[in-house]
């Protein structure tokens, strides 16, 4: 696999990962957060499809048609943001790897768009960890033997997906 499709391999695994993890939540959990004055669960999913967009927006031109406004949106559906999710990813892959294969780099934020990707997956992952946080604080822990599988697992594995 050369250089430029494991990167871009990462950040499908990184997407499945965060698809898979809201699809373990319970649909009445969405609205749970890690301390009070915090986001919900919903809200972070949201988010993080919101910021993917935004620095898309801002760095590489001409892959988001207008400025993202709405970052922070309660209430929606669990297959509505997995359908967000999807498509920022799409887009943020789609825009990362014009820019490798034309080397037009960024605007605004990062030395080269490889940076952007994994600003995002540190970024995404850090929510993870909130996401999971808010779960246990609750009383509603994810167990490790079914969402291992479908989320760290996916960095592992060698086979297709």
């Amino acid at each position: 696999m050369r250089l430029a499709e494991a990167i871009l391999d990462s950040w499908d695994r990184n997407n499945a990962i965060l698809v898979n993890l809201l699809g373990a939540i319970p649909a009445d959990a969405m609205d749970l957060r890690a301390m009070e004055g915090g986001p919900t669960i919903g809200e972070l999913f949201v988010h993080m499809s919101y910021v993917r967009l935004a620095f898309v927006y801002e760095d590489i031109p001409g892959f988001v048609a207008e400025e993202p406004r709405e970052e922070w949106v309660a209430g929606l559906a669990p297959a509505r943001m997995a359908a967000m999710l999807r498509e920022s990813a799409r887009t943020v892959r789609e825009a990362v790897a014009h820019s490798l294969e034309t080397d037009a780099g960024t605007r605004m934020h990062y030395d080269h768009p490889i940076l952007l990707l994994q600003h995002m997956i540190w970024h995404e992952g850090y929510h993870h960890g909130q996401i999971k946080l808010a779960l246990k604080l609750a009383g509603r822990p994810l167990a490790d033997d079914a969402i291992g599988p479908v989320t760290w697992s996916l960095w592992m594995d060698k086979g297709p997906r």
